[in-house]
């Protein structure tokens, strides 16, 4: 049986180029980079290669990128780096956040009295506006976060918008662009965001590293304590090998003939299954992502289908251990709670063709009239 991988959302098969170099980093730059010794040092030069690689492709100074072990650790610094530094306060974040964001800010809400924090809706297809994040700010917010492009649906946010606004307010921006990176320009030289994470594994780097980018000046409180690495920001010996990955994978996918993939993807879906709902095609999407409902079918059975089938696809967020609860996402836009339990997420890759597509629309067919015909119908 053929198999087809259309999860590249929740991780991107990792580039071999990605390996050798890290490999090769392994090999011969294996010191601990804060020891003073040539092997120390030797590991250090090629850290620093890779910080220096990192802050050029994000068009920033080298010395405002942190290695992490990836987005969730990232968004975790900043939020908790900001609560615990204030004895109160107030947090605006959006409602269709990735958990490591929401559950964050929620987590330490409740061991934080004093803080607060105001969920900010998006619209019937996915997407915030900024005028309502704009009142949600009150002279108490010490922190703004919005995704840049949203892990489900894939609809871009209005992250440049908004970065002005807080710029204005002076209120930091925390923006979690770890679905953007690779899809769509992250030229972060014209958005003004005050922290932005990313995580390697969706360009085809490394699991378990992640970078965030801290403008210069900004004071953070390490998650971390003890060593001191990261100039104070993330005690704990840097993963050189996989900073120099991350630093390799940059810039190697091309995601541009993707979205047309996409498109004939949901034409073909469409026209096949006509009662079908398809998420977020009022606005502009990463290129590469389609998420949608089949009327009839339970998400769970259908997932289940697809994988006797071969397609590797998803239900929404991958970093749920496995739950399959409703789309957090799909219930902000306003979804009901049997559609959100009942949707599909495809996230296509480069290799992908049209002939994918067919096989694809023809296989979701075929299941659905199998699980009717179980039902009774």
């Amino acid at each position: 049986m053929r198999q087809y991988y259309l999860d590249y959302n929740a991780t991107c098969p990792q580039l071999p180029e990605v390996g050798q170099v890290m490999e090769d980093v392994a090999r011969t730059a294996f010191g601990n980079p804060s020891s003073l010794h040539w092997a120390g040092r030797n590991a250090r030069k090629k850290l620093d290669d890779a910080r220096d690689g990192i802050g050029a492709y994000f068009q920033v100074d080298s010395g405002s990128v942190v290695f992490t072990s990836g987005g969730t650790e990232s968004n975790n610094m900043v939020i908790q780096g900001i609560m615990a530094n204030a004895e109160q306060g107030h947090i605006v974040l959006s409602a269709i956040e990735h958990p490591s964001v929401l559950q964050a800010v929620e987590y330490w809400a409740k061991r934080y009295k004093s803080w607060s924090y105001t969920l900010i809706k998006p619209d019937a297809d996915g997407r915030v506006s900024v005028d309502d994040f704009s009142a949600a700010i009150t002279e108490d917010t010490k922190l703004v976060c919005l995704m840049w492009a949203n892990n489900e649906t894939g609809v871009i946010q209005p992250v440049h918008e908004l970065a002005e606004v807080c710029r204005d307010r002076k209120v930091p921006l925390l923006v979690d662009a770890v679905q953007a990176l690779g899809k769509i320009d992250v030229n972060l030289k014209t958005l003004n965001a005050d922290f932005v994470s990313f995580s390697a594994h969706k360009v085809g780097g490394p699991r378990g590293v992640g970078v965030l980018i801290v403008r210069r000046g900004l004071q953070l409180d390490s998650l971390l304590i003890g060593g001191g690495q990261e100039r104070g920001r993330r005690s704990g010996t840097e993963n050189v090998a996989g900073a120099a990955g991350f630093a390799q994978a940059l810039g190697k996918l091309d995601y541009s003939k993707v979205a047309v993939l996409r498109d004939d993807f949901e034409i073909k879906l469409k026209n096949a299954i006509s009662d079908v709902s398809i998420f977020g095609q009022a606005y502009e999407r990463t290129g590469n992502t389609s998420m949608f409902c089949i009327p009839g079918l339970e998400g769970e059975t259908l997932l289940m289908q697809m994988d006797l089938a071969g397609f590797a696809v998803a239900s929404g967020s991958a970093c749920s251990s496995g739950k399959r609860d409703p789309s957090h996402v799909l219930m902000a836009m306003g979804v009901p709670e049997f559609q959100s339990r009942s949707s599909l997420r495809l996230s296509f890759g480069t290799e992908h063709n049209e002939e994918v597509n067919d096989i694809l629309v023809s296989t979701l067919q075929n299941i659905r009239e199998r699980l009717k015909r179980m039902g009774g119908r």
